[in-house]
C-alpha cells in the first residue's frame, strides 16, 4: 500500500475508498497525522484494515486508530461493526488475549509522601502479584468455582471478598458480560485457567505506579478524584492462558466451518461465522466467559495491590487506601446499539486493541461519570507517559464509541530483543527515577519505550479528531513488568 492510496478527509482522518479493491464492502478509515501514517505503512496493518472491510455484514467503515500495528488477521487498533443478526463475529477481531484491559486505581497520596517507600513498594508488588509465562498464583480454583466465576464475573470477586461495590460500579459492564456459558469452553482452557486468577502474565502486561503529571480537564479530573502530584496505579493484563486457549479453539473450529457459510476471505486469519450461527453463538458465549475471567483477574490483582500498599505503609501514618477510577477492556466484541446514517442499528462492535469511549449521557456509564463521558485509559510504555481521557459525542458519531488503546508498537518483540539490551534499559530507566522490577531482562527489552510510538502524538490525534478528550497525563515512578 502507498501513501497515495489514501485521501485525506480531515486533518486527522485518512480514507481508502471502497473502490480501492473489488472485494471491499465499505471504505477503510485511519486516524493519524502524517508521521503516524508513514509509520503504519511500514508493516501490513493497513492491508489488514482493508481486508476487514470485506467482511459480511460490516457497517459504515472499517476503522483504525493511530496506535495501529500488525496483528493476527485484523490489525491491532482496529474497529469494525457488523449488523445483527447475520453479520459475522471473528475470534481474530477480538484477539488471543480476550478482554485484555487497563484498570486505574488512585490513592490519596502525593508523590512526596511515597518517595522514600517506592523501592519497597515495587518489591512488594512484584512479590505479591505473580508474573511470567504460564505462571500460576496462590488462588487455586476447583472446577465448579471456575464455572461459577465464568458466569458471574466480578460478582464472583465481590462475593469472595476480593472487590468492593464501588469497584464493580466503576468497571466496564460492571465486570460481568451476560450469556457466558461454561459448557462452550474446552477442558483444555479450563485446565489452563484454574490457577491463573490473580496473575499478571508476561508480554506487555504490567503494574505501574504513576504520578499525575498534568490536568487538562478540571471537571472530569475532579470527578475521577485526580489531582496533580497524586500517586495512582495502572494494571494492564487480561484473560491469560484461559482466554488464549478459547481463541485457539474457536479459530480452529471456524476454519472448518467458514466455507459452509459461503464466506470468502482474503486472509484465512479473518475466519468468522455469522453471529446467528451455532458457531457464532458458541464463540460469543465462550468469549464472554473469558471476558468475565479477565475482569476477575484484574480485580484479584487489585486486591493484591491493596495488600501491598498496606504492608509497605503500615506504621507510617500514611493512608494506604486505593479507590478505583475505572476499568476498561480493549480486546472485545460487544453487542451495542448505535445510530448509523439516521437509523438505530444493533451491532457487534469488534474492538481489537481499541477502547470503548462512550460519550456523555450514555445510560451504561456509572452515575459519577454519566455527564462527563466514559473514562478512557491509555497506557504508554515503560518510561513514557500514559493518559486518562473521556469519551465524546463525536466518538459516538464517528467511531462507534471507540478510541485508541495504547501507544502502538513500531518494533516486533523479536526485533526489540535483538536490538535492545535489557540490563542497559533497566539502568536507563532507573537513572530517570523509575523503580524497575522485571521477571526477565529479555522480557524487559521487548517492552522498551523505543519499541513503541510516541503516545503523546497518538493522543494528539484522537483528541484533535474529537474521538476522545484529554483529562490527565500520568508518568511512571515504579514498574513491575510481567
Amino acid at each position: 500500500m502507498k501513501r497515495s492510496d489514501f485521501r485525506q478527509i480531515t486533518p486527522y482522518i485518512h480514507e481508502i475508498p471502497a473502490t480501492y479493491r473489488a472485494d471491499m464492502r465499505v471504505p477503510a478509515r485511519f486516524y493519524a497525522d502524517g508521521d503516524l501514517l508513514t509509520a503504519a505503512l511500514e508493516d501490513k496493518s493497513l492491508d489488514q484494515l482493508v481486508n476487514t472491510a470485506t467482511l459480511p455484514g460490516i457497517v459504515k467503515y472499517a476503522l483504525a486508530m493511530p496506535d495501529i500495528h500488525q496483528g493476527y488477521g485484523f490489525p491491532i487498533g482496529g474497529v469494525i461493526a457488523t449488523q445483527l443478526p447475520d453479520g459475522v463475529i471473528s475470534p481474530g477481531g477480538v484477539g488471543y488475549d480476550i478482554n485484555c484491559g487497563v484498570r486505574l486505581l488512585a490513592t490519596h497520596l502525593h508523590k512526596d509522601d511515597l518517595d522514600s517507600h517506592l523501592d519497597r513498594l515495587a518489591s512488594a508488588l512484584q512479590a505479591n502479584c505473580p508474573s511470567g509465562v504460564g505462571q500460576g498464583g496462590s488462588l487455586r480454583l476447583k472446577r465448579q468455582d471456575l464455572d461459577r466465576l465464568m458466569v458471574q464475573g466480578a460478582d464472583w470477586a465481590l462475593k469472595n471478598g476480593y472487590a468492593t461495590p464501588m469497584d464493580l460500579e466503576r468497571t466496564e459492564e460492571n465486570g460481568r458480560l451476560p450469556h457466558a456459558d461454561a459448557s462452550k469452553v474446552s477442558e483444555r482452557a479450563k485446565t489452563r485457567g484454574l490457577d491463573q486468577i490473580g496473575t499478571l502474565g508476561a508480554g506487555n502486561h504490567f503494574i505501574e505506579v504513576d504520578v499525575v503529571d498534568e490536568i487538562f480537564h478540571d471537571e472530569a479530573a475532579q470527578r475521577m478524584g485526580l489531582f496533580p502530584g497524586q500517586i495512582v496505579v495502572q494494571i494492564h493484563c487480561g484473560s491469560r492462558g484461559f482466554g488464549h486457549q478459547i481463541c485457539t479453539d474457536y479459530v480452529k473450529r471456524f476454519q472448518q466451518s467458514v466455507q459452509r457459510y459461503g464466506i470468502k476471505l482474503p486472509d484465512r486469519e479473518l475466519v468468522c461465522a455469522p453471529l446467528s450461527s451455532p458457531e457464532g453463538q458458541d464463540y460469543q458465549a465462550a468469549m464472554h466467559a473469558a471476558a468475565n475471567y479477565a475482569f476477575v483477574n484484574r480485580q484479584v490483582l487489585t486486591h493484591l495491590i491493596r495488600q501491598s500498599f498496606e504492608q509497605v505503609l503500615a506504621g507510617t501514618g500514611l493512608r494506604s487506601t486505593l479507590f478505583q477510577v475505572y476499568d476498561i477492556a480493549h480486546n472485545m466484541a460487544k453487542i451495542e446499539v448505535h445510530q448509523v446514517d439516521g437509523r438505530q442499528l444493533t451491532l457487534c462492535v469488534h474492538r481489537k486493541g481499541a477502547t470503548r469511549a462512550f460519550g456523555p449521557g450514555s445510560p451504561v456509564l456509572p452515575d459519577a461519570y454519566r455527564d462527563i463521558g466514559q473514562p478512557v485509559l491509555v497506557p504508554g510504555s515503560m518510561g513514557t507517559a500514559s493518559w486518562v481521557l473521556v469519551g465524546t459525542e463525536q466518538s459516538m458519531t464517528q467511531s462507534f464509541g471507540s478510541t485508541c488503546h495504547g501507544a502502538g508498537r513500531t518494533m516486533s518483540r523479536s526485533q526489540a530483543k535483538r536490538t535492545i539490551r535489557g540490563d542497559e534499559l533497566r539502568q536507563e530507566l532507573e537513572a530517570e527515577g523509575i523503580h524497575i522490577r522485571a521477571g526477565s531482562l529479555p522480557g524487559l527489552a521487548e517492552e522498551a519505550p523505543s519499541a513503541y510510538k510516541d503516545v503523546d502524538k497518538v493522543i494528539e490525534v484522537v483528541h484533535g479528531a474529537g474521538i476522545a478528550r484529554k483529562v490527565a497525563r500520568i508518568v511512571p515512578v515504579a514498574v513491575v513488568k510481567g
